[in-house]
């Protein structure tokens, strides 16, 4: 089935679907997959699944599910007439009934049979959410490879661990890479446990009871199912939502990993610290006024993704609330809520794979931070060590006071402390100077980046 949408949309008033900024928002396949056209396609596959399993099930004549089988084929939607019915009706499956009905000619009067509205379009929403699940399940998985191939190869690239935005004790890039990892290994879990609840078919009727089909509707339920490869619900979920809530609270807990690590690597790019950089395209960042700017577009772009995607998570849990049987407006939610939902986090994703997968990674400029605080990064390393000797609380405003005097006299801690016999003379000069380079108190960052990265 063909559909223009050439003079059925109208203007476009969002970033997702602008002309300047859509590409950077939403990548092409996630639009696709969600796209007017691909929603149709799917409502009119489930009114031809639903007439199949019906006449393997002897309730419409099989030549009438034979009959809107090939009309389905050759079906293109008059877009303008169902634009202009649908604001009348305000659900656009009777206009799209009526108008494969009629070119299904005789077999379109068992088109629909015994369903209702909400049952074709939630289905076709969820054949939509099953292909875009697979979508971000692949991009998942281009993310955690970059991010496995930055832990294992800087697993052992010291550098500043920060806290507060403050130096707090070393760490090694390839440790920040598997943290961030391991949060994608979450979601890969996640999405593999939240698909069997969310992947259901809706078919229930009116009121959710199927009394349309007398005794046989949970049969006509089972077997629309197995014709569209999806679950069978135990009861209807017409006004229970959420399954589809979860999934886009899935998207908001993906999109804020990347938001995460996309916060890091802004930071780690800005000019003071250099440890990082955006893969090099040239123009890419570029400012309009400074020639010497490379400006983080995809952290900005994962950013302001994320924080939307969170905004379509907070819309969802309100469109959970739903009066009785059939909602008055909360439904409405989700049609904005889902395919924005997962047009915005894949769109994220892919500017994750883009940005890992080119990252360039500065372990000198690394080193030359780590050494900025001339050795303070590890005082809790010559603290404990100093602690057996003189307690832990003795010990600690031993070394407070040496990382004072290195403060004010602008030297190194190691320099401070071998004139402080306190000491000095308990760790001796040796020991000291190991103590005080922050390459040997990086603790277990790498067995844990091995722990991460596993066999990969």
């Amino acid at each position: 089935m063909r559909i223009s949408m050439a003079t059925f949309f109208p203007q476009s008033v969002t970033a997702l679907d602008s002309p300047l900024y859509g590409r950077s928002f939403a990548d092409d396949k996630m639009r696709e997959l969600f796209s007017a056209q691909s929603f149709i396609s799917r409502c009119v596959e489930t009114e031809v699944a639903l007439a199949r399993a019906q006449a393997r099930l002897g309730i419409i004549p099989e030549d009438a599910a034979a009959g809107i089988t090939a009309a389905a084929r050759t079906f293109a939607p008059e877009m303008e007439r169902l634009r202009d019915d649908t604001e009348i009706v305000g659900y656009p499956i009777l206009p799209l009934v009526e108008q494969l009905s009629a070119h299904a000619g005789e077999a379109g009067k068992y088109l629909h049979w015994g369903a209702t509205t909400q049952d074709i379009m939630d289905t076709a929403t969820v054949l939509q959410i099953r292909d875009g699940l697979a979508l971000i399940s692949r991009r998942i998985e281009s993310v955690r490879k970059a991010l496995a191939a930055l832990a294992r190869n800087h697993r052992d690239t010291p550098m500043a661990g920060r806290t507060h935005l403050q130096h707090a004790l070393p760490v090694t890039f390839g440790y920040k890479a598997a943290v961030w990892l391991s949060a994608f290994d979450r979601h890969a879990a996640r999405l593999e446990e939240i698909s069997p609840r969310v992947l259901v078919v809706e078919f229930s009727g009116a009121s959710g009871t199927l009394a349309s089909l007398g005794t046989r509707g949970l049969d006509v339920q089972r077997e629309l199912a197995r014709e569209l490869n999806l679950g069978v619900p135990s009861i209807t979920w017409h006004s229970a939502r959420d399954a589809v809530a979860e999934t886009v609270q899935f998207l908001a807990l993906v999109s804020g990993s990347l938001g995460k690590l996309a916060m890091d690597i802004s930071i780690m790019m800005t000019t003071e610290l250099g440890e990082v950089a955006e893969p090099f395209v040239r123009h890419r960042g570029a400012s309009s006024t400074m020639p010497q700017k490379q400006n983080p577009v995809s952290c900005e772009l994962i950013l302001a993704g994320a924080r939307i995607v969170r905004n379509h998570a907070t819309s969802m849990l309100d469109a959970m609330i739903h009066d009785f049987e059939r909602a008055t407006g909360p439904w409405h939610l989700e049609w904005s809520a889902v395919p924005e939902g997962f047009a915005v986090a894949s769109g994220i994703l892919y500017q994750a794979e883009f940005m890992l997968g080119g990252l360039q990674v500065f372990p000198d400029r690394m080193r030359e931070n780590l050494d900025h605080s001339r050795g303070l990064i590890v005082a809790e390393a010559v603290m404990m060590a100093l602690a057996p000797h003189t307690g832990r609380k003795e010990a600690h405003d031993i070394v407070y006071l040496g990382c004072r005097r290195a403060v004010e006299d602008k030297t190194g801690l190691f320099e401070v402390l071998r004139t402080m016999p306190e000491v000095a003379k308990p760790l001796g000069e040796e020991a000291l100077r190991d103590l005080t380079d922050p390459r040997n108190y990086l603790g277990s960052a790498g067995a844990m980046v091995d722990n991460v990265l596993g066999g990969r």
